[in-house]
């Protein structure tokens, strides 16, 4: 058994989602594309042989104990493994921001899935990695998989999409807080006064048309949040108004992300805004989702 491993954990932006109803168990079923972008968390991994699970990370707003997403995800694997002198101690650095939209627990928990998987040699296939990661959210799926991708159901149905054209990502994220949970309890359809063009969005990000991919991005979400939050609408306008292609609110904020087709351009964004923001950087897409 391999002693230790080290990981990338990729962040995650939505470049549409639009809600399409809501199932009787109260998720909402959605459409989205999702893309890994080059901000990651770091993972270290150091495999125990005497049942325990420690997880350690300095960030203030992250637990250490049984309630971390990656402890989850690793009692959750020993558990599969039926073998129960398996542990391990995980050390999270955080760089993707905390309850930010950018999927961060996510893409840490799906490097846990995968790291344990390689260093207590369960051999556990991708479907059932993906099945595992169902169990403990929607968004983990994707970044076990990572680059660039159609889901829809809960987010668990996942569809390749070629790898999208070459574009620059200037994150900004005010300090402000939201709550997934309660955006989509607060969603109304009929509160949405622009829709993505999901079908078209696909087109063109195959077809590396950066136009058709900045006219049909949405999200709808942002009929909740933006209402409630309009330094959110502040930083979308300003960042056009510095030369963005097209900005957005990832997940449920209060991330917002503008793509630029240059770093030149991406540089005068976060420039202009960095100022004016509790977390600013510049990022691309990335379609290796670990190594």
């Amino acid at each position: 058994m391999t002693a230790s491993l080290h990981l990338l954990a990729p962040a995650k932006i939505n470049l549409s989602l639009d809600v399409l109803g809501r199932r009787d168990d109260g998720y909402h079923m959605v459409e989205m594309v999702l893309q890994t972008i080059g901000l990651c968390d770091s993972i270290n991994l150091e495999a125990r042989s005497d049942g325990q699970i420690q997880v350690h990370c300095a960030h203030p707003f992250v637990p250490a104990g049984q309630e971390n997403l990656a402890y989850k995800t690793a009692s959750m694997l020993r558990e599969i493994s039926g073998n129960s002198s398996l542990g391990a101690t995980i050390t999270i650095v955080k760089s993707i921001p905390v309850a930010a939209g950018l999927g961060g627990g996510s893409a840490d928990a799906a490097a846990v899935l995968k790291g344990l998987n390689f260093l207590w040699d369960l051999n556990l296939s991708s479907d059932q990695l993906a099945e595992a990661a169902l169990k403990l959210g929607a968004d983990i799926p994707f970044c076990l998989m990572g680059g660039t991708a159609l889901a829809r159901g809960i987010g668990e149905k996942l569809t390749p999409l070629p790898p999208a054209p070459k574009l620059w990502v200037v994150l900004l994220k005010p300090n402000v807080g939201v709550s997934t949970a309660e955006v989509y309890k607060k969603y109304d359809d009929s509160a949405v006064q622009r829709r993505p063009d999901t079908s078209r969005l696909v087109a063109a990000l195959a077809a590396g048309s950066l136009d058709g991919i900045a006219t049909a991005m949405a999200n709808v979400l942002e009929s909740v949040t933006l209402p409630r939050l309009p330094v959110l609408r502040h930083l979308k306008q300003k960042a056009m108004e510095f030369g963005a292609l097209a900005a957005l609110m990832s997940g449920s904020g209060p991330t917002i992300f503008a793509l630029a087709p240059d770093y030149r351009r991406a540089d005068a964004i976060y420039n202009g805004l960095r100022h004016q923001v509790e977390f600013a950087h510049i990022t691309t897409f990335k379609e290796v989702p670990l190594k």
